[in-house]
């Protein structure tokens, strides 16, 4: 806004200056042909003049110094005409003044200060040339309006400078706000991503796997004609499809809440044990599973309790898929400062520096590498210990101070 009211300023102030020096011309008492002349070189000094700011405006968008090319021949045209009036009459000698800043703006630096030098020296001459004498004030008032205006032109190209700058900083600023959304949206896609994955992982694909597993049990007691067994196997794959079709509602409505009881989280470890022992002996290869509660029950956060109803989901799960164990136990623990789920089994046992520290490349491997990201949400830690032949203890801790402060 600054610049743009200097400039119109600039154009208002040539043509006032220019109207008042043909005023003068009229008003003289030239002859008439000088005055013809007069009026005629200011009319096409005026067309001239509108002509290049307009075109220069549209094209270089008020840059300083100006880019258009044609706009040193336009401004030589400008200061001929203008040689021509100040020949005439010594009135137009007040043009300099704009003339001063239209070659700061047109030109560089060393050359406008060398036109600049040059008008001033053309001003004296002109009112040396008129008046038949030169006194003090004709040379002051030139070089004092030229050294002006070259402050003035060095101030508006300080101003230009600084609003490129500024700018070009807020270009920088927006794009780099905009990459800023653009990661965040990405990581949050990731992160969405992460949490659908094991959300699936731990509820609907353990659930799918142990009705693949009945079918296939139930299948080879048709082939072999135990329809008893076949048919209770059949309602065991309807019993593991409605569990999973609840958990599929609770995952899609998200109907955890914020206030998990302790005795919910009880409830669903008990009928997690029963399901998996029932579901393993529909399989052929059952096994004893029991839940056991140490200490004072409180009330959990929603985050602890999801977090510890996924573990056992996936740490029963393994025992089945993978120990060929006999019993096992889980065990829910409450301390002062934290809360303890722990899954034991007298299975075949296994070395434990084998565990993929991910998934492997066919898919599985998924569920430890999900548990331990979801449990470090929450400042959780998962430890298993393990040999062949011994069983398998798994271990999950969260701290209730950590997870309690977390969102």
């Amino acid at each position: 806004m600054v610049l743009r009211v200097l400039r119109v300023g600039l154009h208002v102030g040539f043509a006032a200056l220019l109207g008042v020096g043909l005023v003068r011309v009229l008003l003289s008492e030239a002859t008439m042909p000088r005055r013809i002349t007069a009026v005629a070189l200011t009319a096409l000094l005026a067309a001239l003049y509108l002509a290049g700011t307009i075109a220069e405006k549209r094209h270089a968008a008020g840059r300083a110094p100006s880019t258009v090319r044609w706009a040193p021949w336009w401004l030589a045209g400008v200061v001929l005409l203008w040689l021509v009036l100040l020949y005439l009459h010594a009135d137009y000698s007040w043009l300099a003044f704009p003339l001063f800043f239209l070659h700061l703006h047109i030109l560089g630096q060393r050359h406008s200060l060398v036109a600049v030098a040059l008008l001033t020296a053309a001003v004296v001459a002109a009112g040396w040339y008129h008046s038949g004498s030169l006194a003090l004030p004709q040379i002051l008032g030139p070089v004092v309006g030229a050294i002006f205006a070259v402050v003035m032109g060095m101030a508006y190209r300080a101003l230009y400078t600084e609003g490129v700058n500024q700018r070009l900083a807020l270009d920088e600023l927006r794009a780099t706000r905009a990459a800023l959304a653009e990661e965040q949206h990405r990581a949050g896609t990731l992160a969405e991503r992460t949490r659908l994955a094991r959300e699936i992982h731990d509820t609907l694909a353990q659930g799918l796997s142990s009705i693949v597993l009945v079918s296939r049990s139930a299948s080879a007691a048709l082939a072999a004609g135990d329809t008893t067994a076949a048919a209770e196997r059949l309602e065991t794959i309807g019993t593991t499809a409605s569990e999973n079709l609840a958990e599929a509602r609770d995952f899609v409505a998200d109907l955890s809440t914020a206030g998990d009881g302790a005795q919910s989280l009880a409830g669903k470890l008990r009928r997690l044990c029963a399901s998996t022992e029932r579901t393993a002996a529909a399989a052929g290869h059952g096994f004893d599973v029991a839940f056991r509660q140490d200490g004072t029950a409180t009330a959990l956060p929603a985050q602890v309790s999801a977090a510890l109803t996924r573990a056992a989901q996936s740490g029963l799960a393994n025992v089945a898929a993978h120990a060929h164990a006999r019993r096992a136990v889980l065990s829910l623990g409450y301390l002062p400062d934290a809360v303890t789920l722990d899954i034991f089994d007298d299975g075949d046992g296994m070395d434990t520096g084998d565990l993929p520290a991910g998934p492997r490349p066919d898919g599985t491997g998924y569920g430890l590498a999900g548990l331990r990201e979801r449990l470090g949400l929450l400042g959780g830690s998962l430890e298993i210990e393990s040999a062949p032949g011994e069983g398998t203890v798994l271990a999950v801790r969260i701290p209730l101070t950590t997870a309690e402060s977390r969102p």
